[in-house]
């Protein structure tokens, strides 16, 4: 979501004639989007700013803005102790980018923008065109939650759940078509909790379904307590939405699920699960995982090497609990960090396992691959196939924005290799 709003924040600037750069010591404005969903997050925006002031020591400063979670959370903090920094900018508050730099062009006061006006905010972007031209977009749907996780901050940075209209969504997502999508990727923090006057997640996919040129639909990050019947019914039924679902479960004990206040069970969770498989014998999954979170016992963590094991996610993210400031989990009594580090680094080693013996499959498969980009200095195309795999080939031929059969060659942790299966088939042919 940060990279769809840094790309939102290009494209008001450039009303006031501001434009990109690749070269920092270029730029007229500096504007770090910050995430606070992980410790050390304001650690790193001062350590970044220090970083900036290195580059223009000797030249006049670029303005200086934070904009997203960190700014939220922290504004006034960030304003009174760095004064290199001219403004914060909240996340539902950067639509006023604009507002915000030519004030401190006219050597006006500090800017602090962290106000919750998400209606307000994504009412003005949509009179700015989305310019984002990647093969595979994003598109933010809905923003906020409702849920309260206990250790997550999401609800004190980004606000209550918001979704936007239908209209809206489907006037942006062929924008970003005609700009050459192939494939969207459906954003929210709660992404299923989508609903706008009683239309939900599914009833968008099926409109977006109906976009010509879009070739594939994902959508991230779900809560289980919103996977709905209809939602499960659509993975059946709708071609272009692809067969993985990012299902964040956090820990395979249901007690620990209720002190995090998750609101689901091991059970419920694993039902959705069935639910879908039945539905969609192809579907494979991956999910989040939240190590040692406080009072989880020995047993509680081998229920989740136990999940692990049951569901075997192709993919998954997993962290030590990390208390995040203002959250209730951050007043728990944290577990001990060398007990913490080494259930991390066993669940790593059974998770990696898992993705290893999956990868091992793939070889001598065949998986259809989107091609999203040349790798630079090099005959070689980068694309992710249906499962999100990264998947590189070489060829002599533009592969970008089209869809091709690949044989799968061999692979390493994070990257599958192949070739395309029309030249495998040519050679198969000149060699008879």
């Amino acid at each position: 979501m940060n990279e769809y709003d840094s790309n939102r924040i290009l494209d008001v600037a450039k009303l006031i004639n501001y434009l990109p750069t690749k070269n920092i010591q270029e730029a007229d404005c500096y504007v770090l989007n910050s995430c606070h969903i992980r410790e050390k997050a304001t650690e790193k925006v001062y350590h970044d700013i220090g970083r900036v002031k290195k580059e223009f020591r000797n030249k006049q400063k670029p303005i200086t803005i934070i904009a997203g979670c960190v700014a939220q959370a922290e504004g006034e903090i960030l304003l009174q102790k760095e004064k290199y920094i001219d403004a914060v900018v909240g996340p539902q508050s950067y639509h006023e980018i604009n507002k915000i730099i030519l004030n401190i062009e006219k050597k006006n006061k500090k800017n602090n923008f962290t106000e919750f006006n998400v209606i307000k905010k994504f009412d003005q972007l949509n009179l700015v065109k989305n310019s984002h031209s990647k093969i595979s977009s994003f598109l933010t749907i809905q923003e906020g939650c409702d849920k309260f996780c206990k250790f997550c901050v999401v609800p004190y940075t980004r606000g209550p759940e918001h979704s936007r209209s239908l209209s809206e969504i489907l006037s942006e997502a062929k924008q970003l078509v005609d700009n050459g999508a192939k494939e969207i990727i459906l954003l929210g923090q709660n992404v299923n909790a989508y609903n706008f006057k009683n239309k939900r997640l599914s009833n968008l996919i099926f409109e977006l379904n109906k976009i010509k040129n879009l070739k594939r639909i994902r959508y991230t990050t779900s809560h289980p307590k919103d996977v709905t019947t209809d939602l499960i019914d659509a993975h059946k039924n709708c071609e272009k939405l692809m067969p993985l679902l990012h299902l964040p479960v956090q820990s395979g004990s249901t007690k620990i699920l209720k002190n995090m206040n998750r609101g689901h069970t091991i059970d419920e969770y694993l039902t959705i699960i069935e639910k879908l498989k039945k539905n969609k014998k192809t579907i494979k999954f991956s999910s989040d995982f939240i190590i040692a979170y406080p009072d989880e016992t020995e047993e509680d963590f081998v229920k989740t090497l136990i999940l692990m094991k049951k569901i075997k996610f192709i993919n998954s993210y997993s962290f030590i609990f990390s208390p995040r400031p203002g959250t209730p989990s951050a007043r728990m009594k944290e577990i001990d960090n060398k007990i913490a580090k080494k259930r991390l680094q066993i669940f790593q080693a059974l998770a990696d396992n898992i993705k290893k013996n999956y990868r091992k499959k793939l070889i001598n498969t065949t998986a259809k691959v989107l091609f999203e980009n040349k790798i630079k200095n090099a005959n070689k195309y980068f694309g992710r196939d249906e499962y999100f795999n990264s998947v590189i080939v070489e060829s002599e031929l533009n592969l970008s924005g089209q869809i091709k059969e690949i044989k799968i060659k061999d692979h390493n942790h994070n990257t599958l290799f192949g070739e395309i299966e029309s030249s495998i088939n040519k050679e198969k042919e000149f060699a008879a």
